[in-house]
């Protein structure tokens, strides 16, 4: 994807529409194109027209990551119309929970549709954080008012004390199921520094500022063993494997340096863990290391999906000081809905934060 039609799809539409981008964009005096390309792409792809995502390799399924990803896209490219169809799509199908939180999967084809009314952490914050961003963009606080109820459930229902015992928090993955005895299992991935700081900021929920705080800790001591792990036990006597869930560098776990490059923080550990990785395993023409073994030593598994290539591309150069320019691909709305969405955060990051890394 060359510079200018990277620049010019990630930052015409909000100037057109003469409002403030949530964080600041690169300008061009000569955009070629304008975003609604990209962005309407994205929506064929993936958003059904009552702004339902949807997850096809999943069963079709709908997550409240799903429609907080979306949001979060759709306040980005000033889509009033389509982030008000996945709100709404969302409040019905998914705040069905009793309280501020989502519950976390719909499936379309199942007979009961919402089978497991426990949620997940990242789409609520996800969710929320669009929501903050929407009641920026549109000058709407009815959305600020619910971002904040969400705020305060997370930090009263997935935000603990660590068992390290070290005064730190850890951020759960969902409300139950995840402490026990002595031990808290933990996905890093679930962890974006820059959306929990935001929220923190606009609601007064403090303990979301000092889990991200915490967590970017805990992540750097993940890290300096080795590529972070999808899941992770946190224990009195220290960190290790999770029983029951996977201990590979894998689909979920390739979020981490993302966020944390979204987050600012492109010298973080886990940065250069897969920085490095993927100067070893990322070669033209061949697919892109999606799955990887504890040691970082052994590809599990492998895709030519471009979104992962755009995501390797990004954490490459953002992890590398001196260099300008990435390799991302160019967007391709058939490939699934989940590299597809990581491509999106990618160039977004880039844009924003790492603006070396557009590609030239």
């Amino acid at each position: 994807m060359k510079r200018r039609i990277f620049l010019g799809s990630l930052g015409a539409s909000a100037a057109m529409a003469g409002v403030a981008p949530a964080q600041p964009l690169l300008r061009s005096m000569d955009l070629a194109i304008t975003a609604a390309p990209v962005w309407e792409a994205w929506k064929r792809g993936y958003l059904r027209p009552d702004g339902r995502v949807v997850d096809r390799l999943q069963q079709n399924a709908s997550h409240s990551e799903g429609q907080g990803y979306g949001m979060v896209l759709a306040t980005e490219f000033a889509d009033l119309e389509a982030f008000r169809r996945m709100f709404d799509w969302t409040e019905i199908h998914l705040a069905v929970r009793g309280d501020p939180l989502l519950a976390w999967r719909f499936l379309p084809d199942a007979m009961e549709r919402v089978p497991d009314m426990n949620n997940a952490s990242d789409g609520d914050l996800f969710y929320a954080w669009a929501l903050l961003r929407a009641a920026r963009r549109f000058n709407d606080r009815r959305y600020l008012q619910r971002a904040t109820e969400i705020a305060e459930a997370l930090a009263e229902r997935c935000i603990v004390d660590s068992p390290l015992g070290n005064g730190t928090t850890v951020f759960l993955p969902a409300a139950f199921g995840f402490v026990h005895e002595g031990r808290v299992t933990v996905n890093p991935s679930y962890l974006m520094p820059v959306a929990m700081r935001e929220l923190a900021a606009a609601t007064g929920v403090t303990a979301l500022a000092n889990a991200a705080m915490h967590g970017e800790m805990l992540l750097e001591q993940i890290a300096l063993q080795g590529p972070v792990p999808d899941w992770v036990a946190v224990t009195a006597s220290g960190l290790g494997p999770a029983e029951g869930f996977s201990p590979n560098a894998g689909y979920e776990s390739m979020r981490v340096p993302l966020f944390m490059i979204w987050s600012g923080q492109t010298r973080h550990a886990s940065v250069g863990q897969m920085m490095r990785i993927y100067d070893r395993t990322v070669l033209p023409g061949q697919p892109v290391p999606t799955r990887i073994s504890p040691d970082g030593a052994t590809v599990l598994e492998a895709s030519n999906d471009p979104g992962y290539r755009a995501l390797a591309a990004l954490i490459s150069c953002a992890g590398r000081m001196g260099q300008v320019g990435s390799d991302m691909p160019p967007f391709d709305e058939t490939q699934p809905y989940y590299p597809a969405t990581l491509q999106m955060f990618a160039m977004i990051a880039a844009n924003q934060i790492a603006p070396e890394c557009v590609p030239i």
